[in-house]
């Protein structure tokens, strides 16, 4: 049958000598591999730049959940960025946030909810004016609402270290090696609790900043089962300095 409906570019893989297999998560499905042939010929239908990674598309597909590869039949951009294609540091963050949502979502189903607060995100990143450093920690944690395991509790005097491997803030050192020190704890619970609009007022040193990112990751890693490789967090590193 075809479907009507939003979608978010996760990946690109060429196929053959002019076809494409696209990765995109969808509003009405959830996440879709999708062929297109002829993209990457003279006389294409399908621009290129609509395939790009993070791009916001409407399309009109074929969907059958006994085939892992449907066709799209139209497809056009519904959102244009006017800022990510020419910031280098809001570009890193997207791709971040994109290669872990292809990652981490193994949904073939509606979710609503999700896709909105993905497609939200990459609007936000493309509109805000405000420091970008701390947007990819924020976006971590709030998809960890999504995936089921978001740090519980608070921090503070009572519970001031953060167990990754339980998933919550905690009186004492726990005897493994998964946990966050005092300060750590402190900085996460500060994201926790503020908005996606406010993160950017959280005061972190580079160094603060990486050693998070580095303990968010590992917690992931610990409540995910067979989680690939998150690689483009060196080049966010690199970009962003820290």
């Amino acid at each position: 049958m075809l479907i009507k409906t939003r979608g978010i570019v996760f990946k690109t893989l060429k196929y053959g000598e002019t076809s494409l297999i696209v990765d995109i998560y969808t509003e009405e499905c959830g996440l879709r591999k999708y062929i297109i042939n002829g993209v990457r010929s003279k006389k294409a239908k399908v621009q290129a730049s609509l395939l790009q990674v993070m791009t916001l598309v409407d399309l009109v597909a074929y969907n059958r959940d006994d085939r892992s590869l449907n066709r799209i039949k139209e497809i056009k951009s519904s959102r244009v960025y006017q800022s990510i294609p020419f910031d280098v540091r809001k570009g890193a963050v997207g791709l971040f946030m994109a290669e872990v949502a292809r990652k981490t979502l193994r949904e073939s189903e509606e979710n609503r909810e999700l896709f909105n607060f993905l497609f939200d995100s990459f609007l936000f990143l493309d509109a805000t004016t405000n420091s970008i450093a701390n947007l990819h920690l924020h976006f971590l944690l709030e998809l960890s609402v999504f995936l089921g395991f978001i740090p519980g509790g608070h921090q503070d005097k009572t519970t001031p270290y953060f167990d990754m491997q339980e998933g919550v803030f905690v009186k004492q050192p726990p005897a493994h090696m998964y946990f966050l020190e005092e300060r750590q704890s402190q900085l996460l619970d500060q994201l926790l609790n503020c908005q996606f609009q406010q993160c950017h007022t959280i005061q972190l040193s580079r160094e603060e900043r990486r050693v998070l990112l580095r303990h968010i990751l590992e917690y992931y890693q610990l409540h995910i089962e067979n989680l690939p490789e998150i690689k483009a967090h060196l080049i966010l590193q690199e970009v962003l300095g820290g």
